[in-house]
């Protein structure tokens, strides 16, 4: 951990993202530290962790201390991680959470998956280097590398590559502004036909017209909110939380009332095409729920998985159809219940873990796995 510094989100010249997960804990060698929950960010320089709760807290690895990186797969009743060999800490190193450990690895703990992608991705950036790499300056044709070009010479080079890279800059936002207005010109589009459908009477029943209206408006959540159209600060989180509830409450009575967070920042940022929301932006629009009284709620298990719910949800039928579930089976694993119910194993294991905390079913943990049993201890009792 003393080879973490106090870092920031921005990057350095040449650095880009690379990939992102959440849900993620850091280990000192074998050792817990207070960095339980938070997001691991993967750059071309750095490997970046922020809390989930404290947003102020973000640890900063250069990649140029990582001498190699292995898997350590899950096992029973532990997540899989991904252990990170470090060289000794630089002298002139930045300030940071450690000043001293004893260990030469560190490891992060993967609780909600997207190790195996991480690893995959941590691998690549570990053998391109690209923090190395420094953009070589032109040399005139004909001269050596002794040959020094004068400043003249530099400042040519710089300007004639400055107005090669406005150029491309340039080409490539009028694609993009190009793509945007279609984009938004398809969502209009598709409002207008609705809204006309919806008024025609007579020739269109009103189960087709509400089915088309749902069709043409699958394309993207028509006007999103954004911090250019709704400010910045509260009131741009109030918006977008107005915005997500009623977006998100249709898909959530599909699924039973419940989805992971994780699937509604998919599902969210795939409606909204172009517009895409950051992770902090939707987690704080998610918090204002309960604030607004709107008819969705963020709910955080003892685990740490975060989802969202209707307020309608009945955590007491959960668990009585969880309860029955399990007498009727025998015993399941989160993995059986979820083929059963429906839902994803994340969520199945929560609702296994919420009913045995109440009392509903027992656990067996073997060599297999985690096993769920009806709770004898209460039936032969009554």
């Amino acid at each position: 951990m003393d080879r973490f510094d106090w870092g920031d989100e921005n990057l350095v010249s040449g650095e880009s993202l690379v990939n992102y997960q959440a849900g993620v804990a850091v280990y000192d060698g074998n050792d817990k530290t207070p960095f339980e929950h938070g997001t691991l960010t993967l750059t071309t320089h750095r490997i970046l962790w922020k809390d989930f709760k404290d947003r102020n807290t973000l640890l900063s690895l250069p990649l140029a201390l990582v001498v190699f990186i292995e898997e350590q797969p899950s096992g029973f009743a532990k997540s899989a991680k991904i252990i990170v060999h470090l060289q000794a800490a630089p002298t002139n190193k930045s300030p940071g959470p450690v000043t001293h450990s004893p260990n030469q690895f560190v490891r992060f703990s993967f609780r909600e998956s997207g190790e195996k992608e991480f690893f995959r991705d941590f691998n690549e950036q570990l053998q391109h280097r690209k923090w190395e790499q420094v953009i070589p300056s032109s040399t005139p044709a004909g001269q050596g590398a002794r040959h020094r070009a004068g400043i003249m010479g530099i400042e040519r080079t710089i300007q004639q590559r400055n107005k090669t890279t406005d150029k491309n800059i340039t080409q490539a936002f009028q694609d993009l502004s190009k793509l945007m207005e279609k984009a938004k010109d398809m969502v209009s589009i598709s409002k207008s036909i609705a809204t006309k459908i919806k008024e025609k009477q007579g020739d269109i029943t009103e189960d087709e017209t509400v089915k088309f209206k749902a069709y043409l408006l699958s394309m993207g959540i028509p006007d999103p909110v954004t911090r250019e159209t709704h400010g910045t600060g509260d009131k741009y989180y109030t918006e977008l939380a107005r915005q997500l509830s009623n977006v998100l409450e249709g898909p959530l009575k599909e699924c039973g009332g419940i989805m992971t967070l994780t699937d509604v920042y998919c599902r969210v940022n795939r409606a909204r095409g172009m517009e895409l929301l950051s992770p902090e932006d939707l987690l704080n629009a998610c918090e204002m729920f309960e604030i607004l009284r709107l008819p969705v709620r963020l709910k955080t298990f003892d685990s740490g998985v975060k989802v969202l719910q209707l307020q309608t949800h009945d955590e007491e039928q959960v668990i009585h159809t969880t309860t029955d579930m399990v007498e009727k089976s025998g015993s399941v694993t989160a993995e059986e219940l979820s083929r059963e119910a429906g839902v994803s194993v994340i969520l199945a294991k929560e609702r296994l873990l919420l009913t045995e905390k109440v009392g509903g079913v027992c656990r067996d943990e073997s060599v297999e796995g985690l096993r769920f049993y009806p709770n004898l201890f209460l039936t032969k009792a009554n």
